[in-house]
């Protein structure tokens, strides 16, 4: 693999940090500024909004910016997001810090996907896009739990400054790895949009907020859950977000791998493991050790769902990708934020923090249902003599629609 695929994976680390981080800080959080850990955890729900938010604004600048000026432009958001969050005297400013943070996160993704993909081989760009997010599953082993211990040892502030600096961290590497891009990060809007047009892209991304999405419903009050229910204490919380992360890791790197070789089979598969991980957690989050085997399996499988997932929309879209790639990034976000919402309500309605394990496994079957109805339809156009990819199902596809990454690449320039 390239070497430019290690700073995209360094930036992908500190974007990682700062996105799981606050799971394990939120009763920390909670005391210090007086509000309920519910509340806290909008913390979380403002984060994965404003990626949804920020992907398709920073896609509109990118149309003006090379992919390397955009990636760097990032880098430089998300480390003032993160140092305005350490630094934040009001609850309120604290949230505001992380809506800034998160613009860079859709647009990060979205863009270095489509470099990473654009670096290999056809063949290969699964297990490339897989190094690319190896940097977010190393985040949950390592620097997750790290910077959890930062917190709760010093303060959450240390925590975010030191987000801050991984942040700058990646900013170098992008600046010293990644090659010159004379390609526009985005065509012109027009083009991003005409891919919609496909319903197999808003059908991908349909899948990834109800199936990635049911991951989030849990581990967002992985801390109270586990203190309170599962009877760990608190210093336990740092190796219990880094078990998920091991498990995140394991699946993100199967999955990149399978995912070249069957990647619907791979999708079907990691769904329906995730879906079953998560109703197993309704109980097993009252036993230690059982809650620890099910918190690996949920890392697992739930991350084995991003490379087929980010492939697919990268596939439909490959006449002019840039924005469908970020709106998929986008799309992780939203389905965590609603995650966090339902089960923040749940919680809020006397459930209980177990309940939360049931939202995030029907949210993940529904994500089942739409894959199988996604498959019948492309069937269904193939029998046709239709093209799906790059065009409505209806219509004809794109010149550029089954051309290679890089080759796609000088097509949305033109």
């Amino acid at each position: 693999m390239p070497l430019a695929l290690l700073a995209l994976a360094i930036g992908a680390f500190g974007i990682g940090t700062t996105e799981f981080v606050i799971m394990g800080l939120l009763p920390e959080v909670a005391d210090d500024f007086g509000v309920s850990v519910p509340l806290a955890g909008y913390a979380t729900t403002l984060y994965a909004l404003g990626v949804v938010l920020g992907a398709p604004l920073m896609t509109l600048l990118a149309t003006r910016l090379t992919r390397k000026q955009m990636l760097l432009l990032l880098m430089g958001i998300f480390i003032v997001g993160n140092a305005l969050t350490a630094v934040a005297p009001a609850f309120g400013l604290l949230l505001a810090g992380r809506v800034v943070a998160s613009f860079a996160h859709g647009a990060f993704f979205g863009i270095g996907s489509i470099v990473a993909a654009g670096l290999v081989a056809p063949e290969k760009r699964a297990a490339a896009l897989a190094t690319m997010f190896t940097g977010l599953t190393l985040s949950n082993v390592v620097g997750v739990p790290l910077a959890t211990w930062l917190g709760q040892q010093f303060s959450w502030r240390v925590t975010f400054l030191a987000v801050a600096g991984l942040g700058v961290i990646g900013l170098l590497g992008v600046a010293g790895l990644v090659p010159a891009q004379r390609e526009r990060a985005a065509s012109r809007l027009g083009s991003e949009l005409a891919v919609f047009r496909n319903p197999q892209v808003g059908l991908a991304m349909l899948i990834t907020v109800l199936g990635f999405g049911g991951v989030f419903a849990a581990v967002t009050y992985l801390a109270p859950m586990m203190t309170e229910v599962a009877g760990f204490s608190e210093s336990s919380v740092t190796w219990l977000t880094a078990a998920v992360g091991v498990g995140m890791f394991v699946g993100n790197l199967v999955s990149g791998r399978l995912s070249d070789r069957a990647p619907m089979p791979m999708l079907y598969a990691s769904l329906g493991g995730l879906a079953a991980s998560l109703a197993l957690f309704t109980f097993t989050a009252h036993h230690k050790g059982a809650a620890v085997v099910t918190l690996v399996l949920i890392g697992v499988f739930g991350f084995a769902t991003v490379p087929p997932l980010q492939q697919r929309v990268m596939e439909q879209a490959a006449a002019a990708p840039t924005l469908a790639s970020a709106g998929n990034i986008a799309a992780f976000n939203l389905g965590n934020a609603i995650a966090a919402w339902l089960g923040g309500l749940v919680i809020a309605g006397g459930l209980g923090y177990p309940a939360v394990n049931v939202v995030g496994a029907l949210m993940t079957v529904s994500a089942i249902g739409i894959t199988g109805y996604a498959t019948r339809l492309e069937r269904r156009a193939a029998r046709g003599g239709r093209l799906v990819a790059g065009g409505g199902p209806a219509g004809p596809a794109h010149p550029a629609a089954n051309r290679p990454a890089d080759e796609t690449a000088a097509v949305t320039t033109r």
